[in-house]
């Protein structure tokens, strides 16, 4: 149920608590029959870059709309800095960037950035500093007086970043917030989300580019139809290294044969061979066994599941 105004004055945290940077307990949000949200439990602490991960209509707009209070939740809990989510304290300090966002064509990068420093309510020397220092964090220094109506779609994207970071935020909500960024602006991204980081603020990632929250992420939650599937540090969910790729001068019957005795070969493709193994540890005895026998080396990898793997299996089902 909503919380009460009382019950939301009991929310707060204490002098001595740390309380959870988002918090959601047992949530649930139904439209009429259809239902968003099952039970959806999760924790992201303060100053961890949190993934938030999952297919189109598993629930993670429903999730965000509830948490920035615009939403309500028809069962559960959900907090945000401490407080129940949509109180107006538990907003204060917030950045939010929307997936689908649009600002007016005919105000100016600086004109934007100044609007939104006095919905956060800052001064008015205060809100001008910050307005070039996030230009600057973002790659748009020089840009502040140019209308938006001429800024590329990555420019576009650019903006919204810099009214997020504008208020000195403690959580950052980040919803796609790479989606029409080329490499280099992904990159800029990965590093400004690097930097915010290091000041203790928490991210909360939602994106679909799952090569990028492999990178910056330190926990992923994977959501479908409303429910968490798993959850925790990538190094746990991805696991150890599966399998070994060699590739050799040469590949016969014989090589083989003596690849067999240290796992499953699982194929070959011209002298590349692909080797199933219980972990990466076995690569020395590997190694030792081509080149004992006769055979030249060049390449040794580990081969690895990725975040992507994980994600497919788990949301088509494979959730034990």
């Amino acid at each position: 149920m909503w919380r009460t105004a009382s019950a939301e004055r009991e929310a707060e945290p204490g002098p001595a608590e740390a309380p959870p940077a988002i918090e959601l307990v047992s949530l649930h949000k139904s439209y009429g029959r259809r239902v968003a949200l099952h039970d959806l439990t999760l924790r992201v602490e303060p100053g961890e870059v949190f993934g938030f991960l999952g297919p189109n209509g598993a629930g993670k707009t429903t999730a965000i709309k509830i948490l920035t209070g615009l939403a309500r939740p028809t069962a559960g809990r959900a907090s945000l800095r401490g407080f129940v989510a949509g109180a107006p304290r538990g907003r204060e300090h917030v950045g939010y960037l929307p997936e689908q966002f649009r600002f007016q064509d005919w105000a100016t990068g600086e004109e934007l950035l100044d609007f939104h420093g006095r919905l956060a309510g800052l001064p008015a020397d205060e809100r001008h500093q910050r307005a070039a220092d996030v230009l600057e964090q973002v790659g748009l220094a020089g840009r502040g007086r140019d209308r938006i109506g001429s800024y590329s779609k990555g420019m576009t994207q650019r903006i919204g970043l810099a009214q997020a970071l504008l208020g000195r935020p403690e959580v950052v909500l980040l919803d796609e917030p790479t989606s029409a960024l080329d490499p280099v602006g992904r990159r800029d991204v990965r590093d400004l989300i690097r930097a915010v980081k290091e000041r203790g603020v928490t991210v909360f990632l939602n994106s679909h580019l799952l090569s990028e929250v492999e990178l910056i992420c330190d926990r992923v939650a994977i959501v479908d139809r409303g429910r968490v599937v798993r959850s925790g540090r990538l190094a746990d969910l991805i696991g150890p290294a599966a399998g070994l790729r060699l590739q050799v001068d040469r590949v016969d019957a014989e090589l083989l044969r003596a690849l067999a005795s240290h796992g499953t070969v699982t194929s070959v493709d011209g002298p590349t061979v692909t080797l199933g193994v219980d972990g990466a540890d076995v690569a020395p005895q590997v190694a030792d066994v081509v080149v004992r026998r006769g055979y030249r080396l060049y390449g040794l990898t580990p081969v690895q599941r990725s975040l992507e793997d994980v994600f497919v299996d788990l949301v088509h089902g494979e959730t034990s």
